[in-house]
């Protein structure tokens, strides 16, 4: 999975999308690139039926321009984003709309076959629902709550998952929907989605997704990065002075994810008498005013601060967007802000931004969407978009 190459017909389609850009003329500004040469990838994508060109905007001194904007409906990615025990899908446009969005249970730990089954089954019934409303589905997005290999699309080593380990996830699926299907992890997927419908004028910012586990996605020049094998931003696995030698799920001890993550919180619970099986309940106990609950959650949020704090000094982001089920409890968060804050250098946090998500349940499925639909549109009936391997 990539990105649109910079002036490519997708980029030119993304900076519409967005709002970035509202004509050529913008196209021209943005892109640096010859006036003919934006007009030609115009052409393509007016002629592909993504973009219209209609009335006028105003003048800077010459002719009115026409005014681009991507129409509404037409074609749609499917987007599904998993959890270890739930589905949420729904389809995406190229607005950033979502279509038709709905959650389930599911349970990975039952093994791959299972719930590939499941989910086949229902993105199946979503593709012909939009059909039936005239929509074009071009291919598929899934958010998966684990290690992806982004070249073959396979699941590698997965934390309390027994069977899923190098699961062709992407072709099993393919094969069953008849459609291209691209799988990357859920906080990647999570950080697209947050970045296009919240900040997407930042150039660099750290995604963290904390639920029942702990990931994080990292946007780097306005542009997903993965690193060499796809595993860049896996906060999950970094060693913390908390955890000391508490075994975790990776195999490993001392992980961030053994003392901070909702399964641990919730463990920690239970060990307290505590009713708690799943975020859902965490949140439950911390907006009833729990004690234990809203200390348990307090101390995770600094736990992921500490291991942000390294992040922002090393990286240097505009915005730590804090994600995940874990984020809506304001302990949590503000307990990162403040680590953060003590640990990180002040040219660092001067002009940073520390926030929670703004989309919700839906960024992540918004996210796999919006990543399908850029990258795979050339496989599902959309040539004049280019794909850039790296």
């Amino acid at each position: 999975m990539t990105d649109a190459e910079p002036g490519s017909a997708a980029h030119v389609l993304e900076l519409v999308a967005t709002g970035t850009a509202r004509s050529r003329a913008d196209l021209v500004r943005e892109l640096g690139l010859a006036a003919s040469t934006v007009s030609a990838r115009v052409q393509e994508l007016v002629d592909a039926g993504l973009l219209t060109e209609s009335g006028e905007g105003a003048s800077r001194g010459g002719r009115r321009p026409r005014l681009l904007r991507v129409p509404d409906g037409g074609t749609v990615a499917l987007a599904a984003d998993l959890g270890s025990r739930h589905i949420r899908t729904g389809a995406v446009g190229l607005t950033g709309t979502g279509f038709d969005i709905d959650e389930c249970a599911l349970d990975l730990t039952t093994g791959p076959e299972p719930a590939v089954g499941l989910l086949a089954e229902r993105l199946t019934a979503l593709a012909e629902r939009q059909r039936a409303a005239g929509r074009t589905v071009c291919g598929a997005g899934i958010g998966f709550p684990g290690p992806v290999d982004p070249a073959s699309g396979r699941v590698v080593a997965p934390s309390r998952m027994p069977g899923w380990h190098l699961y062709e996830l992407r072709d099993r699926l393919a094969d069953r929907l008849g459609m291209p299907v691209l799988v990357d992890n859920d906080a990647n997927v999570l950080a697209l989605g947050e970045h296009r419908a919240a900040h997407s004028a930042l150039r660099h910012l750290v995604v963290v997704k904390a639920g029942r586990g702990i990931g994080s996605g990292v946007i780097s020049h306005g542009r997903l990065y993965r690193g060499a094998r796809g595993c860049a931003g896996d906060i999950s696995h970094v060693r913390v002075d908390a955890a000391a030698e508490r075994p975790c799920s990776c195999g490993n001890i001392g992980c961030l994810e053994s003392v901070a993550s909702g399964a641990a919180i919730a463990a920690a619970l239970r060990g307290q008498g505590i009713a708690a099986d799943s975020t859902t309940d965490i949140l439950r106990l911390v907006e009833d005013g729990e004690p234990h609950a809203t200390t348990l959650v307090r101390q995770a949020g600094r736990h992921i601060g500490a291991v942000l704090g390294v992040v922002v000094n090393f990286f240097n982001p505009q915005a730590v967007v804090l994600g995940g089920a874990l984020a809506a409890a304001e302990p949590l968060v503000a307990a990162v802000r403040g680590v953060l804050y003590e640990r990180c250098l002040p040219m660092a946090t001067s002009e940073l931004s520390i926030v929670a998500a703004s989309c919700g349940p839906d960024a992540g499925l918004l996210g796999a969407g919006h990543a399908a639909l850029r990258e795979l549109a050339a496989d599902g009936g959309l040539p004049a978009l280019p794909v850039v391997r790296t």
